[in-house]
């Protein structure tokens, strides 16, 4: 489930008629690089190398009074914000992926140009928004699912490690976890490997991790949980005899973004809305 006061779009829904009767902008402000230097004292990106730049991708207005949080920077949710007189914008994803060639046009386009239109800042943090240990996507994902990671594994410690929490509902095999997954994510997931086998060592990584199922088998796990599954990692799963949980990859994430927004802005006296635009990947 979204987090508490999160509004909800579909792909293509305008963001005026779902953002109405939202409060006026506040007359609290902080410039463009006090926010950009909260987020990075926060996430430490300095420590990781991602294939994006993370931190500020678009200069807007120096002035902010307002964040809108989501996980990907889509131009249904810069039309969110817009309609919100947002001034900044705050995800994990932002204008740049992986193998991407360097024009503007088509999609990139029409974002930049809304963006730049209405003079709004663009904030994104890849990795370091997966791997903060608290407001993380990977330690929020934990929380929502009764999860309580005690080690670490993979690049940077990307790959959490643990079991379940005193407070979680009880799941014992891989898959009760897919069924209570499935019931917290309000989602079909997809299972694969040994499903009756009990578990203990639950791993996760959300959103395109399944590169690190070896790692987390090599780590002790008896249940890998992450946002997709390539074909090798149904192999894998079989022959090496540890379950393989796939719930999604925007599902996996979309909590880090709106906790460190929230957390920043409460920081800083300034307003800020989580919008989660659906999507079923």
């Amino acid at each position: 489930m979204p987090p508490e006061g999160a509004l909800r779009l579909r792909p293509g829904e305008a963001g005026s008629a779902a953002l109405a009767g939202e409060e006026d902008v506040p007359d609290l402000f902080v410039s463009r690089v006090e926010l950009q230097a909260a987020f990075d004292q926060l996430l430490q990106p300095e420590r990781f190398k991602d294939y994006g730049p993370n931190g500020l991708q678009v200069e807007g207005k120096p002035e902010i009074r307002k964040i809108i949080s989501g996980v990907t920077a889509s131009l249904a949710l810069i039309e969110a914000a817009v309609a919100a007189q947002a001034d900044a914008i705050f995800v994990h994803h932002g204008l740049f992926w992986r193998g991407q060639e360097g024009r503007v046009t088509g999609w990139m386009k029409q974002r930049l140009a809304l963006l730049l239109a209405h003079d709004i800042n663009l904030y994104a943090y890849h990795l370091p928004l997966d791997a903060h240990p608290e407001l993380g996507n990977n330690a929020q994902l934990g929380l929502q699912l009764g999860l309580k990671a005690d080690r670490y594994f993979g690049d940077n410690n990307l790959g959490f490690l643990g079991g379940r929490s005193g407070t979680a509902a009880g799941f014992d095999t891989a898959e009760s976890l897919a069924g209570h997954i499935k019931e917290v994510l309000n989602r079909p997931v997809t299972l694969v490997g040994p499903a009756q086998s009990a578990i203990k060592n639950i791993a996760w990584c959300t959103g395109g991790a399944q590169g690190y199922f070896e790692d987390a088998i090599a780590a002790g796990a008896d249940v890998f949980i992450t946002g997709e599954i390539s074909e090798p990692q149904a192999h894998c799963a079989r022959e090496m005899g540890v379950a393989f949980i796939a719930c999604g990859h925007h599902a996996s994430e979309r909590f880090g973004a709106p906790a460190v927004a929230a957390h920043v802005a409460a920081r800083l006296g300034i307003a800020h809305t989580f919008v989660d635009i659906d999507n079923p990947a």
